[in-house]
């Protein structure tokens, strides 16, 4: 479970004031507390970087993985600290808030995220997928291992599913992937991975 501090603050607040130890999100202004996350989740995670930056640099694309970096919500006092945030560098210049605190808010910064799912299902299909979405970024995976989300989200009976939502005139459409189905990622077209390739790492 998330753990919020109820006092709500500025993003310029929570970012003066970022603790040393733990990971924290802002939303609406309010502090939260993420979870240490399991090993599954870090090894799925671990995972998904690596194959991921072998296709950048097979493509040779100027795009990065920060290992904290945030991205804030554009007309909120909100950031998030995504499980996987790819970067374009060549759009850093314009993000007024990388340098000091390696934040990311305009969709030209970020092709795609991946959240793997924990315990707190609905903050990744519900809260991030709107957010995501609302701030424009052309790409958004949702990696399910062990399929935790509802029924409405994965369908029934539930089994593991990577959900890649990609934006369709300014709105996300979702394609599901499940055991061999092969990843068909608008970012990374010639990705050779199966939804069963990910969950395997566990």
């Amino acid at each position: 479970m998330t753990q919020a501090l109820t006092k709500t603050i500025t993003f310029d607040e929570f970012i003066e004031s970022y603790p040393d130890q733990g990971r924290y999100e802002l939303r609406n202004g309010v502090i939260v507390e993420m979870p240490q996350p399991t090993g599954i989740h870090e090894l799925i995670r671990a995972y998904l970087i690596a194959e991921l930056n072998f296709e950048l640099r097979r493509l040779i694309l100027p795009y990065f993985i920060p290992p904290q970096a945030l991205v804030k919500a554009v007309d909120a006092e909100s950031g998030y600290l995504p499980d996987v945030l790819i970067v374009d560098r060549s759009n850093l210049a314009n993000e007024s808030l990388w340098e000091k605190s390696s934040t990311v808010s305009q969709a030209e910064s970020i092709p795609l995220i991946v959240e793997v799912v924990s315990t707190n299902w609905r903050d990744d299909y519900y809260m991030k997928a709107g957010e995501y979405e609302g701030i424009g970024i052309p790409e958004y995976w949702i990696v399910d291992y062990a399929a935790l989300g509802g029924r409405k989200f994965i369908g029934n009976p539930k089994q593991p599913t990577i959900s890649i939502y990609q934006l369709v005139d300014g709105e996300y459409q979702v394609s599901q992937f499940q055991d061999s189905d092969r990843l068909i990622s608008p970012t990374f077209p010639e990705l050779n991975l199966t939804a069963k390739q990910v969950f395997q790492t566990q």
